[in-house]
């Protein structure tokens, strides 16, 4: 049986638009939709604003989840949907459900616990210690149908990214541009009018290695770029016209586990569409 798309939910505006790319995607990869919300343990059972013995924490949190889940019916008519209330720490949650799920989606800010997503302890624990890749909703593409990007340095972490951006790309049945971002030579001075030079061993190999994956995977589209410019601006102009961005959580920076590079943070900030943070693979990798 595969894996779920899994889609953490609470309501605010990003988690809608979390909810509809999860449900896109769970019907274009054949796979099933969960919709979770996690509630806080310290939250009252009866709101202060309560009208009636009746309005509870738990009814309401009730209520959107059915009114998320006909929401995602009417978008993926096909796709098995279930729906989970669960009381925890919302990270500590989300990353159990990783476990078992084939990508987490979550909106780049919401309400409690998703509150400031992006720059806070929830999605950036999510990003860093999910077992399957996160993808976080900050902005939907400009014109659905663009490239899948992923940046490649030729990490274990980029490898997974690549895997995960190719079964991407397929369901969509667009290309996938990979990206790499080359290191200029050490700090030496070049001559006036010349630019630095471009460090063969590391385009060479990197085209190397991608010309392989090209080989053994003959149903995806891939184009490479290898360039001077910056892995971050580059994704960043990149995601302009695509459909998702995908980064590993760690590439060759020799941080711990858990621990997200500066580039999955500027691109979480500053890309134009969704993007992907692959960890570990999906359990139906």
């Amino acid at each position: 049986m595969p894996a779920s798309t899994v889609v953490g939910f609470d309501g605010s505006r990003t988690a809608w638009s979390a909810l509809r790319w999860a449900a896109e995607d769970a019907a274009r990869r054949g796979l099933g939709l969960r919709i979770v919300h996690v509630r806080e343990p310290w939250c009252a059972e009866h709101p202060m604003d309560a009208s009636v013995e009746t309005d509870t924490m738990t009814a309401r949190c009730e209520s959107m989840l059915a009114d998320a889940a006909a929401r995602a019916r009417d978008m993926a008519q096909e796709t098995p949907i279930s729906t989970a209330l669960i009381t925890g720490a919302v990270t500590e949650r989300l990353v159990t459900e990783s476990e078992s799920a084939d990508t987490v989606v979550v909106g780049s800010r919401g309400l409690g616990g998703f509150a400031g997503l992006v720059l806070g302890s929830v999605g950036i624990g999510l990003a860093g210690h999910a077992a399957c890749p996160v993808v976080v909703v900050r902005r939907m593409p400009r014109a659905p149908g663009g490239d899948v990007v992923v940046g490649f340095d030729g990490s274990p972490a980029a490898e997974r990214a690549l895997e995960y951006a190719a079964k991407q790309a397929v369901a969509r049945r667009t290309r996938l541009l990979a990206l790499h971002g080359l290191r200029c030579p050490p700090a030496a001075p070049h001559p006036a009018g010349f630019g630095p030079l471009m460090t063969v061993d590391d385009g060479d190999e990197i085209a190397r290695r991608l010309g392989e994956w090209r080989d053994t995977h003959p149903g995806v589209e891939l184009s490479v770029s290898l360039s001077f410019e910056h892995p971050i601006a580059a994704l960043s102009a990149a995601s302009r016209a695509a459909d998702l961005v995908v980064v590993g959580a760690v590439g060759l920076t020799g941080l711990p586990p858990g621990r997200l590079g500066s580039v999955v943070h500027s691109v979480l900030h500053r890309a134009h569409c969704p993007v992907a943070v692959v960890n570990g693979p999906s359990p139906s990798a």
